[in-house]
């Protein structure tokens, strides 16, 4: 087991470039179920693999998480993208591991407690079809353990329709990554790959076999690269709101681009940590806030504001709507003060049923930050508590 272990350890390592989660990599912008190593220290595996590099957590359907093993078929590919770490043309070791191989040692490493789950995804080696074939032999032979928790699977653009539908089947979650927001910025960055008979084509399948009862139990997802294609934040959430129109489309991933030696972009600055929190921010206001897409606060230049939460940024431009009575706002009046997120909007409701909010304390009990007292009135009253506790929204990345 120990030379399998070896091969896992380079496909985990070659696997950091897919985002699975906002928090699947420690140095970027965080999500609720955060980043986590394993459950048992890797002391306790005896292994040379050490999975704590290589585990983020998953959210899984039933809303818990779950530490999950992300890995690459092969870091083998045939295509030249701009940015990337595996494209064709940069000399760099090379390898590959078996759908027997992975079953084999995602199975050991489940027993030992390491992980609850896998997220797979390849290189394209040998067309997408070929491809294809690999990850879902891998996940049947996965299935075929006994195995029953999650199972991420990336669907390779281009492939055929049954394959999709059998990926789907076995998968907890599928996901088809854009890369850019239109086929001009991916022309930029990714000359072999094609936008709309190819990557779109790919997700409007799983939209279609989803309409039709092949239901992965948490959906599809996609991905971004931030940064890379010159692309402004307004064409990455234009096309973010289109997706979400989608049957089955959960979320969009934003990974900030970081530059690879031996690559086109290598003399290109990284993107901002920053941009990528505050991309999520405004992601989060479409999809759990009630915001349309033109209330969000771009600048003229298409960017979401640097230095402010983005529903900050768009409670300010709006004076007029505040302060809005705890008491009697309904939950889309809530979610637009800043610093309630959806959760602390169901508690409100709740609370309120026993009796009128009139205290500061305790709707900062139920969970809301200090600044959302600047913002709404307590049975009538104004009682912000001051600007030296209510400035923790300017540049945090948490509930907006």
């Amino acid at each position: 087991m120990v030379d399998v272990f070896d091969k896992l350890g380079r496909m985990a390592r070659a696997a950091v470039y897919d985002a699975a989660a906002p928090g699947d990599n420690p140095d970027r912008a965080s999500d609720r179920c955060g980043y986590g190593g394993p459950l048992l220290p890797a002391r306790e595996l005896h292994l040379r693999f050490r999975p704590e590099n290589y585990i983020f957590r998953a959210k899984l359907p039933s809303g818990g998480c779950a530490p999950v093993l992300k890995v690459l078929m092969t870091n083998v590919c045939e295509n030249n993208c701009a940015y990337c770490a595996h494209r064709q043309d940069r000399d760099i070791p090379r390898d590959t591991i078996s759908p027997e191989e992975l079953a084999r040692a995602l199975d050991e490493l489940v027993r030992r407690g390491a992980v609850g789950g896998a997220f797979i995804s390849s290189g394209d080696a040998g067309g997408a079809a070929r491809t294809m074939d690999r990850i879902i032999a891998a996940a049947e032979l996965i299935r075929r353990r006994g195995f029953v928790g999650y199972l991420h699977l990336k669907i390779m653009p281009g492939s055929e329709e049954e394959q999709i539908r059998r990926a789907m089947e076995l998968a907890t979650r599928v996901s088809v990554n854009l890369e850019a927001p239109t086929a001009e910025h991916l022309g930029r960055i990714a000359p072999d790959k094609r936008f709309e008979d190819g990557i779109m084509s790919s997700v409007k399948t799983v939209a279609k076999l989803i309409s039709r009862g092949v239901r992965p139990p948490a959906g599809h997802t996609t991905q971004f690269v931030v940064g890379a294609a010159g692309e402004s934040d307004v064409e990455l959430l234009t096309a973010a709101d289109g997706l979400y129109r989608i049957d089955g489309m959960r979320r969009a991933y934003y990974s900030g681009f970081a530059p690879v030696a031996n690559t086109p972009l290598e003399y290109l600055r990284p993107t901002p940590v920053r941009r990528e929190g505050r991309l999520y921010q405004a992601d989060w206001l479409l999809r759990m806030y009630g915001f349309s897409l033109d209330e969000l606060p771009f600048g003229t230049d298409g960017a979401l504001p640097q230095d402010v939460n983005p529903k900050l940024a768009w409670a300010r431009a709006r004076p007029n709507l505040f302060p809005i009575e705890v008491n009697t706002a309904d939950r889309g009046e809530l979610l637009r003060v800043p610093g309630v997120g959806p959760i602390i909007a169901k508690r409100i409701i709740e609370t309120r049923r026993a009796g009128k909010i009139r205290e500061p304390a305790t709707l900062l009990r139920l969970g809301a930050r200090p600044l959302a007292l600047e913002y709404v009135t307590l049975d009538g009253a104004y009682r912000p508590v001051g600007e030296a506790t209510s400035g923790q929204l300017e540049l945090g990345f948490g509930t907006p």
